[in-house]
């Protein structure tokens, strides 16, 4: 159990931890948000640049009170992944890394 402190969520723990369940949680909610209202009507252009606009700062919003170790970053990596991987329909890690290249998003 933890509480919530200017939108980050601080858990209980011997060192000082937080969560990123919350934002992830919150990350998905936007972008399934802006994909359910614009679907395949838009380009993947601008799904993409709403995506980078809109829904990776609640994503990112205080990283930097995280600890920032590889498990966390990779978490937050995958999160990012599994949308593009819905936007471009693809589970190829080599086509999702040139999409997540070629608009910016690595």
């Amino acid at each position: 159990m933890g509480c919530r402190y200017l939108g980050v969520f601080i858990v209980r723990a011997n060192k000082f931890k937080c969560s990123i369940d919350q934002a992830k949680r919150a990350f998905f909610h936007a972008a399934n948000s802006i994909f359910a209202k614009v679907g395949r009507l838009a380009s993947e252009e601008d799904t993409v640049q709403l995506l980078k606009q809109k829904c990776l700062p609640i994503l990112l919003y205080g990283l930097d009170v995280y600890n920032s170790d590889k498990r966390s970053m990779h978490s937050l990596d995958f999160t990012v992944n599994r949308f593009v991987m819905k936007l471009f329909q693809t589970s190829n890690m080599e086509i999702m890394k040139c999409c997540k290249n070629l608009f910016g998003c690595e």
